[in-house]
């Protein structure tokens, strides 16, 4: 495996991972998430993006940002370089691969549905394109007795029946059993990991899953990191967001990952449906929580069943008006942490949303599977981003794309440092924008076949 990774994403690993390799001791200055995001903030509003910090002007933008994060503890941080080819080494003998937030490969469901509050970065093992599928989340206690155990591994037999990936977090219990019955009906399995991603990675029982792409493991925390409470708590947001519905196997009423996930995603995230077990005992825990918006599982038996219970619909979350122009100030836009692209959309977008003939831009960006309803701003930028790239057919100013575009230079700059952290384009020499050679080949092709096809008509 290449493990090739960009300027920005180094970077960001620099400033927040660990990078722990042999008995090594992490950095103690490491940038908490917080911390990261207001500095990835104040990046932004420089026109700057992470990789700037390791070029030749970092200094500059270390006094820059320096009322924000003390300039000394970045440098300290960036300057571990020799940590971080060791950590990519490591990484690379053992097939994890790594993208940040700045990179187009991010996981789109993460993007869309936690914005700002998406891990920096996501370390993994296994075929990526599975983080893309939605599909059931299963989820539960760790303690638990065989004929649960039985119960849980029906379930995952049954996605795997009706062609729909199983999405749990890989604890010994329910997550496994669940993870379990999904695989050997030959399903796909997403495991999202609290630690110890490289020893699941390295796992003799995983690796052939692994290598066939019907298994991918990924983890918001350094392949080496150990068990700790606080991060199991945490990914649980990631394991909802990757799914199309949930199913609440067991839990403590009150206390508990399962309890604090379940009543997050009920209460404060709201991204796809929460179900909890209908069948056996009364359980007090299952009660609180359809108090909280829960919904009893239907209990199906055959894929048509699963499949509606995973389209049904969740209580509605707030949106604004869609906005109906470009021409708005940036406050009106979500706040953008250096790795705030939105939802990607390619220039040559997929199969599901064509580009209309005359790419033109699309009047609804395309939803990611599973995600809805669209966010105002998502479907703003995503309408800008189409636009600037058709106006960098060639090469050109901040003033000459505010004038094609008939907006302001200001809305442009606030835009530019996400197109150039999406990939989508680059800065050239005499402040000049272009798209990057790959896009460009794209829009091009797109446009010769749109020509052949006016042609013959």
């Amino acid at each position: 495996m290449n493990l090739s990774l960009s300027d920005n994403t180094q970077a960001i690993l620099l400033l927040t991972a660990p990078l722990i390799v042999g008995r090594g001791q992490p950095s103690a200055d490491l940038l908490s998430p917080g911390e990261y995001k207001r500095l990835a903030r104040h990046l932004h509003q420089l026109g700057k993006v992470p990789a700037d910090l390791l070029s030749g002007q970092a200094e500059d933008v270390l006094s820059a940002v320096h009322q924000t994060i003390d300039a000394e503890r970045l440098k300290g941080l960036l300057a571990r370089g020799l940590a971080l080819s060791q950590a990519i080494d490591r990484w690379q003998t053992r097939s994890i691969w790594v993208v940040s937030r700045a990179d187009a490969e991010y996981p789109q469901l993460l993007k869309v549905r936690l914005k700002e509050d998406r891990p920096a970065v996501i370390y993994g093992c296994g075929e990526r394109s599975i983080l893309e599928c939605g599909g059931l989340a299963v989820v539960g206690s760790r303690n638990v007795d065989d004929a649960l155990i039985e119960y849980t591994q029906s379930v995952g037999r049954l996605a795997a029946k009706s062609r729909k990936t199983l999405v749990s977090g890989g604890a010994r219990g329910i997550d496994q059993a669940a993870m379990r019955g999904a695989l050997e009906a030959g399903g796909k399995v997403i495991g999202v990991m609290a630690d110890s991603l490289e020893k699941a990675a390295m796992n003799r029982d995983h690796r052939e899953m692994l290598m066939e792409g019907q298994l991918v493991l990924i983890s918001p925390y350094d392949p080496g990191a150990g068990f700790n409470v606080g991060n199991a708590m945490q990914r649980n947001k990631l394991i909802y967001a990757l799914s199309d519905a949930a199913l609440v196997v067991n839990s403590d009423l009150g206390k508990g990952g399962t309890w604090a996930g379940a009543v997050e995603q009920l209460a404060k995230l709201r991204l796809v449906p929460v179900y909890v077990r209908s069948d056996g005992a009364e359980n007090k825990a299952f009660a609180a929580l359809q108090q909280k918006g829960a919904l009893p599982w239907p209990n199906p038996t055959d894929p048509e069943g699963l499949l509606a219970a995973l389209t049904a619909e969740n209580a509605p979350r707030e949106t604004e008006p869609v906005p109906t122009q470009l021409g708005l100030e940036a406050a009106d836009l979500l706040t953008f942490t250096e790795s705030e692209p939105l939802a990607e959309v390619a220039i040559t977008a997929p199969e599901s949303l064509p580009v209309p003939p005359d790419h033109s831009v699309l009047p609804v960006v395309a939803m990611v599977k599973g995600v809805s309803p669209v966010d105002p701003a998502e479907m703003l930028f995503e309408a800008a981003k189409r636009s600037i790239c058709q106006v960098l057919e060639t090469p050109k100013k901040i003033a000459e794309i505010a004038d094609a575009l008939k907006i302001t230079q200001a809305q442009v700059k606030d835009w530019l440092p996400r197109l150039i952290e999406d990939g989508h384009i680059e800065k050239a020499k005499r402040l000049l924008y272009q798209l990057r050679k790959a896009d460009l080949i794209d829009l091009c092709s797109s446009n010769e076949t749109v020509n052949a096809s006016d042609k013959d008509k």
